[in-house]
């Protein structure tokens, strides 16, 4: 990191402390907490850490490592609390050389990986904790982000996000959730949990499920970066290298996907020379160190997209052998119902309906408001107006994203009108 040593940064320190912070708070935490073994301990010690810095600073000028500042207050007063807790002999055993800012022997094994915060990584998104407490937490000690700021991010109040944040740290106390990444069988268990938190974070940014807004930027930048952190401390996990091509190549079309009044872009419309090429070619160069999982099948079809120059380019036969092979790694009626829409493209909106329909009974997409956006969209590509408006109506009345709401009875008076407007991808 680029030290803050420069007269603009001498002359406003408390801007620099804050700057710094949100960069560092992971890392910082996660160091600490190798010392203490508890996430919530370790988030109020590196707190304090910050509180001295905003304290020291303004008199004594911001240090040429200002990260490494902070690191090390924040791990003496780790150090002073196990002091106080403990008398130095017992705890001497238990915490060895990190008494001396030295991390702990840790258990060898094949597969260790010795990253504090890949650890901590591990930690918050345990399976113990419910998927809206990982979220949270997540965002809170690896996104760096205020209570406030995941509060606005998920829709909900502050005094819910704090009581979900205080709960999760508490459940993983109680359970004495080791600070470690786990090894073998166990490893690939919990490495699924990170990655779905990190993917449910980055789709609740690319496609709201409520609010005014389709999109929430910070939200899928904060997942791309955990993403990218994830892939770089763990390069020999194929799934984690299929996530980070997936969330790479989703994000770079997010400029194209609203327009600038932020109404939503569907993806036969968007302007592909607005798609971020870097972050394509970041993210097909993931995939080629991705390997069969479902994100990794994800990211092939995501690729498909990002390969294709324009709309009609796109190769929808090997999209909807993709998706069939989705199928057969996560049985899922959202697979299936993506599936259908590749179906429309490669042979036609009658063969993709059979499939749609066959979904109609399904309980998990009771209340998706995709279910009848897709059959609305096949039924005006087959030239059945009525019924078309009837499925766009009843998606706009599922849907609580107000951008989406809009988009759908645009397409419902577009249909009733006998407009087929041509195939429609979500984008």
């Amino acid at each position: 990191m680029a030290t803050a040593g420069t007269d603009t940064a001498r002359t406003d320190p408390a801007r620099t402390v804050e700057a710094v912070f949100r960069i560092e708070s992971a890392r910082i935490i996660a160091g600490v907490t190798r010392i203490v073994r508890d996430v919530g301990i370790a988030e109020e010690l590196a707190q304090d850490a910050l509180v001295a810095a905003l304290e020291q600073w303004p008199g004594s000028g911001v240090p040429d490592r200002p990260g490494a500042w902070l690191m090390a207050t924040a791990k003496h007063r780790a150090v002073d609390l196990v002091r106080r807790r403990e008398t130095y002999a017992r705890k001497l055993a238990e915490v060895g050389r990190a008494l001396e800012d030295v991390p702990p022997p840790e258990p060898a094994g094949p597969d260790d990986i010795d990253d504090d915060l890949l650890r901590l990584i591990f930690t918050v998104c345990h399976p113990v904790l419910s998927a809206e407490a990982r979220i949270a937490l997540t965002l809170r000690l690896l996104g760096g982000l205020t209570t406030a700021e995941i509060a606005r991010a998920v829709l909900s109040s502050e005094p819910t996000v704090a009581q979900r944040i205080v709960r999760a740290k508490r459940t993983l106390a109680q359970a004495r959730t080791p600070f470690e990444v786990p090894y073998g069988a166990e490893r690939a268990a919990r490495l699924s949990s990170v990655l779905e938190v990190i993917y449910l974070i980055f789709n609740e940014g690319y496609s709201a499920t409520a609010g005014d807004d389709l999109l929430r930027p910070a939200l899928c930048e904060d997942a791309l970066r955990l993403a990218r952190v994830l892939a770089a401390l763990m390069p020999g996990e194929p799934e984690a290298h299929g996530l980070a091509a997936l969330l790479e190549l989703q994000a770079s079309r997010t400029a194209a996907r609203t327009s600038p009044d932020g109404r939503p872009v569907l993806l036969a419309d968007q302007n592909r020379a607005r798609w971020d090429r870097l972050l394509i070619r970041r993210g097909l160069a993931a995939l080629l160190r991705a390997g069969t999982g479902p994100y990794s099948v994800q990211a092939a079809i995501a690729a498909c997209h990002a390969r294709a120059v324009r709309y009609e380019d796109t190769d929808w036969h090997t999209i909807a052998t993709l998706y069939g092979r989705l199928m057969a790694l996560t049985p899922s009626p959202v697979v299936e119902l993506n599936r259908a829409v590749a179906l429309s493209m490669a042979e036609g909106p009658a063969v993709a309906l059979e499939v749609v329909d066959a979904l109609a009974e399904e309980p998990a997409l009771r209340g998706y408001h995709l279910l009848p956006s897709v059959r609305g969209d096949l039924l005006a590509r087959l030239g059945r107006g009525a019924e078309a408006r009837a499925e766009f109506e009843r998606a706009a009345g599922l849907t609580r994203n107000e951008r989406e709401r809009e988009l759908l009875l645009t397409r419902a008076a577009e249909a009733g009108r006998g407009g087929t407007g041509g195939p429609k991808g979500q984008g």
